[in-house]
């Protein structure tokens, strides 16, 4: 009987830890702790004979969310297509007709279903992205069972990069701090092939398909040049 109760004295401070662990996350965070717990039970409760196994521990996956390690922004994939980066993988995990629809300059085609067998090395970076976020936290799942080191989500998936890449809001009247930072969004979102928006402009699905291709990283967008501060003067 000792040795019961020692058992759930562990068990019991293992699920405490966990739970002030959770509780320190953001709204976001367990938005996205939430979406991978959905993940894990479609893919691997539906197996009654328990022959999928994951060796993904529920602190550790709090731990990846808490980080927010497991995923890569629109913004910063947007720069890295335009710089001309090849140090990543970008898996597009739609059927092969919404891909040919439109997909992400420089995503492969892998349908979720056949990512177990998609030829990935598993030391490579590699970023998932779907229309939303439940087949990429899926496809997160299958790979990090499997023992591939670097996986991420696109966090929001091609619904974010459509409204926060090829069709943002751009403010009509804006302070004079805040005109760079919207011009460089302006500035990308025609690279794409996309249109900024404006906030007095009606709120309207936009259909993204035959958008023209991005030009090469050679005529990437610019930032926009900063005012040099004024020197102090020197005292005499």
């Amino acid at each position: 009987m000792g040795r019961k109760k020692d058992g759930c004295k562990k068990s019991g401070g293992k699920i405490m830890k966990l739970s002030e662990l959770l509780g320190k996350l953001s709204l976001n965070q367990k938005l996205t702790a939430l979406l991978l717990v959905l993940a894990f039970l479609a893919i691997f409760m539906g197996d009654p004979y328990g022959k999928s196994r994951t060796a993904i521990e529920t602190r550790e996956l709090a731990l990846i969310v808490q980080k927010e390690v497991d995923h890569i922004s629109v913004e910063d994939l947007a720069d890295w297509i335009i710089q001309g980066r090849a140090d990543y993988r970008l898996i597009d995990l739609r059927s092969e007709e919404e891909y040919n629809t439109y997909h992400i300059p420089t995503a492969e085609n892998v349908p979720l279903a056949e990512l177990p067998n998609a030829d990935l090395l598993r030391n490579e970076k590699i970023i998932l992205y779907s229309e939303g976020g439940i087949h990429s936290a899926q496809g997160w799942f299958l790979l990090k069972a499997m023992r591939y080191r670097a996986v991420y989500m696109l966090l929001g998936g091609l619904d974010e990069w459509k409204h926060k890449i090829l069709y943002p809001v751009i403010p009509t009247n804006l302070p004079p701090d805040e005109k760079d930072k919207y011009a460089r969004m302006a500035e990308i979102s025609r690279w794409f092939g996309g249109a900024p928006q404006t906030t007095e402009a009606p709120e309207r699905a936009h259909t993204i398909t035959n958008l023209p291709p991005p030009p090469p990283a050679a005529a990437a967008p610019s930032m926009p040049a900063k005012t040099p501060a004024k020197k102090k003067k020197e005292g005499c």
